[in-house]
């Protein structure tokens, strides 16, 4: 599967542009948002890629940054969201403030969006808004005098933390969400499993 490319803008359309790698021209949909920041034609661009297979289609999908791709990601995990419309919710608000509002769970302003109705809008609160909550958290910096997150154990407890738990029930609930999942279980599912003991 196509995970990035790197290539020339030869083209821009109201919902995807083509990428020309050496000599190949991959036709890329992206969100509105997203096509409006690729430079000029003719200018080289590097994009993260989703490669979407069907019976009868192979599609690629452009993302300039990882954020990007996995809040894309996200929305494509919620029932009754394909990745079109996933891309139609992201031409909305920009990735930062999209992932605001589903973790605030501002329905209201999601409903907002073009393409959005209030079923759909609820859903996407409802499946995202704790995923939401922790993509929120990366790149923010670490409360001081909290723990250094440099073991699968030591992010849980900052993620916590972030959360406005203190560090002494972070660590039991970390502790515990570990005995009951095993150290080897996805940081998502300790996280939650956690967040669960946390609030009885």
């Amino acid at each position: 599967m196509i995970a990035s490319l790197k290539g020339l803008v030869t083209k821009k359309n109201g919902s995807d542009a083509v990428i020309d790698v050496h000599g190949v021209g991959y036709r890329v949909f992206m969100s509105q948002l997203a096509l409006a920041k690729l430079p000029e034609l003719g200018s080289e661009t590097s994009l993260w890629i989703r490669t979407v297979v069907r019976e009868d289609a192979l599609d690629l999908f452009g993302f300039a940054t990882q954020q990007e791709e996995e809040l894309f990601l996200a929305l494509t995990s919620v029932s009754q969201v394909g990745p079109k419309m996933a891309l139609n919710v992201m031409s909305g608000l920009e990735v930062d403030d999209l992932i605001e509002v589903l973790r605030r769970g501002e329905v209201v302003r999601l409903t907002k969006i073009r393409g959005v109705g209030r079923k759909t809008a609820e859903r996407l609160v409802l499946e995202l808004k704790e995923k939401a909550k922790l993509m929120s958290l990366e790149g923010k910096p670490q409360p001081s005098g909290s723990r250094p997150a440099t073991t699968p154990a030591g992010d849980l407890i900052s993620a916590l933390v972030n959360l406005g738990y203190k560090e002494g029930q972070a660590e039991s609930a970390a502790q515990a969400a570990t005995d009951r999942l095993g150290e080897e279980a996805a940081f998502e599912l300790q996280f939650r499993e956690a967040l669960k003991i946390l609030r009885g």
